[in-house]
């Protein structure tokens, strides 16, 4: 009987230890995925901070100080900017146009101006793209074409400091080209006097009243006394 009761005490054990045994390999491949999904998450994690990356890349820069676009802005006067204007903004280049005063006292009127008392000039403010359109081209083929350089405080019937052929660098670097583009046109003798251009540092420009901006588009039969000159010199 005590032997008996021996052997059954030992089949009890073992089966106890494979149902420990059992119980522990049935566990493992629970633990398993659960590693598994955890390390999922974070090459999930990892992968997603790595796509970050491109996306950052692909941002859009900054804008620039001027209009987001690498744009480039002049400042020409020579004589009523209504003309001027109507000349410039078909320029294959240019971006926008207005008309105003510079030169001088900032904050005026036309009246203000009209009167040559104040220092502007009446001038035209140029946005343009400069892979289109080089700075020194904007002078040499139009600028130096569409008003005579050599009449000082004068273009046509219109007379006055007001009326001033002038060139408003807003860089160092349009100052220079500016003076080497009126080496090369004096250089040509297309114009039978020398040119009297100023050249300046742009200074406050104020914006002319609107019924001055675009006026010969507004009045296609308007006064003007500018054209282009059809020069024979291969550079203008």
């Amino acid at each position: 009987m005590t032997e008996r009761l021996f052997r059954s005490f030992l089949t009890l054990l073992a089966a106890l230890a494979f149902a420990a045994l059992a119980t522990g390999c049935a566990r493992s491949p629970d633990s398993a995925p659960a590693a598994a999904s955890n390390s999922a998450v974070t090459e999930g994690t990892g992968a997603a901070t790595k796509g970050a990356a491109p996306a950052a890349a692909n941002t859009p820069a900054a804008a620039t100080p001027t209009d987001g676009a690498g744009n480039e802005t002049a400042v020409l006067a020579g004589g009523c900017f209504w003309g001027m204007q109507d000349i410039i903004r078909k320029i294959p280049g240019v971006v926008t146009t207005d008309v105003g005063y510079t030169g001088g006292t900032a904050g005026v009127t036309y009246e203000d101006v009209h009167g040559g008392a104040t220092g502007n000039a009446e001038s035209v403010r140029i946005v343009f793209d400069p892979k289109r359109l080089s700075y020194s081209d904007l002078l040499e083929k139009w600028f130096f074409r569409m008003h005579d350089p050599t009449t000082k405080n004068r273009q046509g019937n219109d007379v006055g400091s007001q009326y001033r052929s002038a060139i408003f660098y807003t860089s160092d670097a349009q100052r220079d080209t500016a003076k080497q583009v009126i080496a090369r046109v004096d250089a040509t003798h297309e114009w039978p006097a020398p040119i009297v251009t100023e050249v300046a540092p742009a200074g406050p420009f104020t914006r002319a009243e609107d019924y001055h901006q675009d006026y010969l588009v507004k009045n296609p039969d308007g006064y003007t006394c500018h054209y282009l000159r059809d020069f024979s010199h291969p550079s203008l």
